[in-house]
């Protein structure tokens, strides 16, 4: 016999309890089946900053939803966990610690890895990597040195931020309104040596493959192809009239070619520096532009300025001489290094001239009068026709663009050419804590990679940080080695640490495999089949990882052409957040957890307090966030109310892709919940196990209550399956089961239909709240372990319904409610409807003009 429930939900001890036998029955470790469907679930991994936050536990509460549903389907199910233990955040950390990155990275995967585990996540623990473990980098250090082989990586110099005082490369984020973080130095940009992937010779196939991701959101993959951004253009020739030099553009638009009225080139471009050479206030701009931020971000809102060089180009088609400026806003890494400017149809361009007195000349109109063209305000930047163009006036762009590629391919000034946006991937960082990069350089200048036999680089762990120098840029010991018996020294660069996440979820399939990955066991369980993260991973992380398995495909140790199948992108998660200003406008901002509030009957807050008993301002909601302090401790939550009340309500709050607003009332309400159908079961569990329902005996009443336990079996199936509408899905089974607490227990039928309808409420929830499930399942009195049993089936038969509830109305007002059989005619429902004594008291003495039927649901009769 089963071992009862208490009448007490007692969370701590059953989770603690449920926890420990899946531990101990290893219930969450698989192995490859090809007997079985397999199915990989995977959630982005953690960094391991110190504790997990609520973004943290919405993400791993998802993707463990989908693992354990995908199990109740009867699937072979894989959901690993790691860490993503490289990168610049551990460096400040363990400076301000005074420790070593690595000592401050373990102890938070101590410390995180029992989070987890208390939220009950069904993780095979056996899979767990970190990637700062040279088990792990090896393998990418590996890789690299083939690509490499293949011609795929190669050394250039490339722009970086320059801290001309700390002697070292800072980080886009270490540069605070142009100034280096720690010595407040103007930051310059620096060439420097550094090594890059060629990810555009895959531009193509990482484009049109986006349209085999069909479970893909449309945003993220509109974000990739905006990322990659395919042109059609033309690449065209321009003379330099002071030498005998040429001048080479880029435009998608040859169709305004006779609007261009100034060329721009960017401070590198050799004319620029040719230009310096002869020109001092020429060689102070392009001093000034090292100042600069690249990002694309900074220079599209940044002030356009530029500088005459003295040089002109020859128009290829008018002959004129057009001036060659630099500008700041040219970037030499981005095609040419040089643009072909047209002010009237460019708004960038349009500014630089207007603000240089620079001719704009028009040769686009809109094709109506009725669309604003106003070029001595703004460029012109619609449709049109051409003007001004010489022979080509009157033809629309389409037509122009043909007729002039084919032109200046005729006259050998240029050809037709793809361009992408997407640049080769720089993977050097100048930092320390990250996985050494592994290449020699030679004292003639040549470098080559590490021979295998010398795989890992190892990255020495027991380090002290002075916030200046890499520890392994500071060893000259650790740079020396030897090659085939000649001096050398190791590459002190480290890879950028979205090489370590773009392959990790291959890595799951064989962690211990001695080589990158074992194939067959990658076969079998690749691609993964449900990805979870948030949007902000949705071009560089899941673009890097879509070119890292193409490589992985290239070089044999995978079949597929794309990693993840299905994407989920889950909202952020936002709370109240208060604070309290003093006299001078400085906020200090206090914790909801530390905050009392009371709210109107709209549910708004009107007073707040903080425990001191002063009051606070209420500034609405935000993401949760350490600036703001109103970050939600989950430890606390799940000590308070168990880790299933925390799932839960994750779960319910909002749909998965929408940002969920924390709310404590509402976890309340969760937890009430929970002890709703533990106290149901509990009071059923006398009866447990009740008899095979007779399906032929069934009274009207039974009918009814197994219908709508079939039909939410129905929607949670379909919510929680194809839909991934986790909070309709709790909806449904929590309508469900005020319907069963009303339900008769007297007979055994009816103890029969509740024993159904219990058993699969706890199979549909046990996804969500698997410590309870555990526990109900068995006061159920079932067979084997909840994780484990079947996914309650639709029985179509309980569906079909013997009766229809038809509203009556008289003049569209509802008079009463009929029930009628379910192949009730017309005829048959106006009898019956007729013979209400509401409704005849509506009809009496008047004359009805129509009867309007809507079969099985309506009944409207029009009187006058």
């Amino acid at each position: 016999m089963a071992e009862k429930i208490q009448q007490d939900y007692a969370h701590q001890d059953i989770e603690t309890l449920v926890q420990t036998r899946w531990t101990t029955e290893k219930t969450f470790e698989v192995n490859e089946d090809p007997s079985k469907e397999k199915f990989y679930c995977l959630s982005m991994f953690p960094y391991p900053s110190g504790k997990l936050h609520m973004g943290h536990v919405r993400n791993y509460t998802l993707g463990d939803v989908v693992a354990r549903y995908q199990r109740l389907q009867g699937k072979n199910v894989l959901q690993p966990i790691g860490w993503d233990a490289f990168g610049l955040p551990a460096e400040n950390a363990a400076i301000q610690n005074n420790t070593a990155p690595a000592a401050w990275t373990y102890d938070n995967i101590k410390y995180m890895r029992e989070q987890l585990n208390r939220l009950g996540f069904g993780y095979d623990w056996t899979r767990e990597i970190a990637t700062c473990h040279p088990e792990y980098y090896r393998w990418e250090q590996w890789f690299f040195t083939k690509l490499f082989e293949k011609g795929l990586v190669y050394k250039k110099n490339a722009t970086v931020n320059w801290d001309p005082v700390d002697q070292t490369v800072l980080a886009n984020e270490q540069v605070i309104d142009g100034r280096g973080w720690r010595s407040g130095a103007l930051v310059e940009q620096k060439e420097i040596p550094q090594w890059f992937i060629k990810i555009t010779d895959y531009a193509d196939e990482l484009l049109s493959d986006l349209d085999q991701l069909e479970d893909w959101p449309e945003q993220v993959k509109a974000m990739q192809r905006n990322w990659i951004g395919r042109s059609e253009g033309v690449q065209i020739t321009y003379q330099v009239e002071q030498n005998d030099s040429e001048l080479t553009v880029y435009t998608t638009r040859p169709d305004t070619i006779f609007g261009a009225t100034y060329m721009a080139v960017a401070a590198q471009h050799p004319l620029a520096l040719e230009a310096a050479q002869h020109n001092s206030e020429v060689a102070a701009f392009i001093e000034s532009c090292k100042q600069q931020k690249v990002a694309e971000a900074e220079l599209a809102t940044m002030e356009k300025r530029g500088i005459d060089t003295g040089f002109t180009a020859k128009h290829p088609f008018t002959g004129h001489s057009i001036p060659v400026y630099v500008a700041n806003f040219v970037l030499m890494d981005y095609g040419t290094g040089a643009v072909m400017a047209v002010p009237a149809h460019d708004q960038r361009d349009w500014e630089f001239a207007t603000a240089y007195n620079l001719p704009i000349t028009q040769v686009i109109e809109p094709h109506d009068d009725t669309t604003e063209c106003n070029i001595s305000q703004a460029a012109y930047t619609g449709s049109g026709t051409l003007i001004n163009s010489d022979t080509y006036n009157g033809l629309n762009e389409k037509e122009a663009f043909e007729a002039l590629a084919a032109q200046i391919e005729a006259r050998g000034i240029g050809k037709r050419q793809v361009n992408y946006r997407l640049r080769d991937w720089g993977v050097s960082r100048q930092r320390y804590w990250g996985t050494p990069i592994p290449m020699l350089n030679l004292a003639n200048g040549e470098s080559i990679a590490v021979p295998e036999d010398q795989l890992p680089v190892r990255l020495p762990e027991d380090v002290v940080m002075d916030g200046v120098t890499s520890p392994i840029k500071a060893d000259p010991e650790w740079r020396k080695t030897t090659y085939q018996g000649m001096p050398a020294e190791h590459e002190t660069d480290t890879f950028d640490t979205f090489m370590e996440s773009s392959w990790y979820y291959a890595r799951y399939c064989s962690p211990r495999a001695d080589g990158m990955l074992d194939p067959q066991k990658a076969n079998y369980w690749l691609p993964v089949d449900q990805y979870v993260g948030g949007i902000e991973h949705a071009i560089l992380h899941l673009l890097y990882a879509r070119f890292f398995h193409k490589l992985l495909r290239d070089t044999g140790l995978v079949e597929s052409d794309e990693p993840f199948k299905r994407l989920l992108c889950q909202g952020m998660v936002l709370a109240d957040s208060f604070y309290r200003e003093d006299d001078k406008g400085a906020k200090t901002w206090f914790s909801p957890q530390d905050v009392s509030i009371q709210r109107d009957e709209k549910g708004r807050i009107v007073i707040a307090t903080a425990n001191d008993g002063q009051p606070v301002e209420h500034a609405g909601m935000s993401k949760m966030s350490k600036s703001k302090n109103n970050g939600i401790d989950p430890q606390t939550m799940v000590d308070k109310y168990g880790a299933d009340t925390v799932r839960l309500f994750m779960m319910f709050a909002a749909p998965p892709e929408m940002t969920l607003e924390w709310s404590d009332t509402g976890v309340e309400g969760a937890h009430r919940f929970i002890r709703r159908v533990w106290k149901q079961v509990f009071e059923f569990q006398q009866f447990a196990p009740a008899p095979n329902i007779d399906t032929a005996t069934l009274s009207r009443e039974q009918k009814i209550l197994r219908r709508d336990v079939h039909k939410t079996i129905a929607k949670v199936s379909d919510d929680m399956g194809r839909r991934q509408n986790f909070n309709t899905a709790i909806a449904a089974i929590m309508e469900l089961m005020n319907t069963l607490q009303k339900a008769p227990l007297q007979s055994r039928q009816d103890q029969a239909v509740m024993q159904e309808a219990l058993n699969a409420v706890v199979v549909m929830l046990q996804p969500i709240t698997p410590h309870v499930c555990d526990r109900l399942w068995t006061a159920l009195e079932q067979p084997g372990d909840v994780n484990f049993a079947a996914w309650p089936q639709v029985d179509q038969s309980a569906l079909v319904e013997d009766e229809k509830l038809v509203v009556v109305q008289v003049n569209g007002k509802v008079r009463t409610k009929i029930t009628v059989p379910a192949d009730a005619d017309k005829d048959q429902v106006e009898q019956t409807a007729l013979n209400e004594e509401n409704v005849l008291r509506f009809i009496e003495g008047k004359t009805v003009r129509k009867i309007i039927y809507v079969p099985g649901k309506i009944f409207n009769i029009v009187v006058s």
